[in-house]
């Protein structure tokens, strides 16, 4: 495996990582009581297995076979909800730097083919960092009361 495609494959690992990430996420908000909360964090989870799936797709394409990582330990405690979506939204920003510099090599490289996949995942990760960024907007005008974040809660569920 080349250098470029290594860090596809690093990619790969880093979705199914914040897949885990958002699941751990849900459990905290299910253990508080936040259902909706941790309805949406769910489906975020199965967007970054989607997303993971799409690498795999990708990397066998190319003739090579993924390779799997041990993937960490998350957190188990987020602090607020307003910190818990805080954290996700540095998560996304954390998966955007990363595809931005595969794009980077893919561009020193010549390999339009990693190019044309990865914008995909360039306007994925701006719609994602865009709703991370409202939902933390929303959370700090609520500024965990719990009456607005019962209604904002009901309203996440819904996703």
């Amino acid at each position: 495996m080349g250098n470029l495609m290594e860090k596809v494959n690093e990619q790969f690992n880093f979705e199914l990582e914040s897949g885990y990430i958002y699941l751990a996420m849900a459990a905290y908000c299910d253990d508080k009581g936040m259902e909706g909360f941790a309805h949406f964090l769910t489906e975020q989870a199965k967007e970054e297995y989607e997303h993971a799936e799409k690498f795999y797709d990708f990397i066998t394409e190319k003739g090579e076979r993924p390779e799997y990582a041990a993937i960490p330990k998350p957190e188990a405690d987020y602090g607020t909800f307003t910190e818990l979506f805080k954290t996700a939204l540095e998560h996304e920003k954390e998966v955007t730097r990363r595809i931005k510099g595969i794009y980077k090599d893919a561009i020193e490289e010549g390999c339009l083919d990693t190019q044309q996949f990865l914008n995909w995942f360039i306007a994925e990760q701006r719609e994602e960092e865009d709703n991370f960024e409202t939902i933390v907007e929303r959370l700090e005008r609520i500024n965990e009361s719990w009456n607005g974040l019962y209604i904002f809660d009901r309203e996440l569920g819904r996703r």
